[in-house]
């Protein structure tokens, strides 16, 4: 996929994903909007960054949905990592963000990038959450025990116990390539994560 193409992806997933392709995405059934929790507005950042552009990413192993352990070490020298914090499973932007990765599975592919998804929900609450959202094709991972351990290595866990809505790239040594705390409230530009992990390249 050449620069020109990517670029008009994102353009398209930017305007059209809230409006056509969520509904798509998620098949937003009644049962599955009548779940989910509006949080109402956030502090927009609630942390302390304890990790910064340039150092080795933290190593962790957390669980995932597969039922599979997943550490971020199993990934180096061969994969470029992305890890998408987002603060609570069945929560709107949480609900909109993580779908929208779905439709730029090609794009992470043509960057060599894997997406590690986290949240302090526990199993069995991302488990279902996932499903309802018609599953998504990364590995989703539990940060509820020890909780939020994870986030708060990298220093992402807010004052309340869940983490921020937070995008970290790690290149294939294990080092921190971007960050990106975003405001709780709001899902990330995709085109500033591409435009990451492009400098990889």
């Amino acid at each position: 996929m050449n620069k020109r193409r990517v670029l008009r992806f994102i353009l398209l997933t930017g305007v059209l994903f809230p409006s056509v392709l969520a509904p798509v995405a998620f098949g937003l059934s009644d049962a599955y909007k009548g779940n989910i929790y509006e949080v109402g507005t956030l502090k927009s950042v609630d942390s302390v960054l304890r990790v910064k552009v340039g150092d080795r990413a933290p190593d962790f192993t957390l669980p995932s949905i597969s039922g599979q352990k997943v550490s971020l070490s199993q990934f180096l020298e061969k994969k470029n990592v992305v890890l998408s914090f987002v603060p609570a499973a069945w929560t709107p932007v949480c609900s909109d963000q993580w779908p929208g990765y779905n439709i730029a599975k090609d794009i992470f592919n043509q960057y060599d990038a894997i997406l590690l998804g986290i949240t302090v929900d526990n199993i069995p609450t991302l488990f279902a959450w996932t499903n309802q959202m018609g599953q998504v094709w990364f590995p989703v991972l539990s940060d509820f025990w020890p909780h939020g351990a994870v986030a708060k290595r990298y220093g992402v866990l807010r004052s309340d116990g869940i983490s921020e809505r937070a995008l970290f790239v790690i290149d294939k040594t294990g080092i921190l390539r971007y960050i990106d705390v975003h405001d709780i409230n709001k899902r990330p530009a995709l085109e500033d994560l591409m435009g990451a992990l492009e400098k990889l390249k």
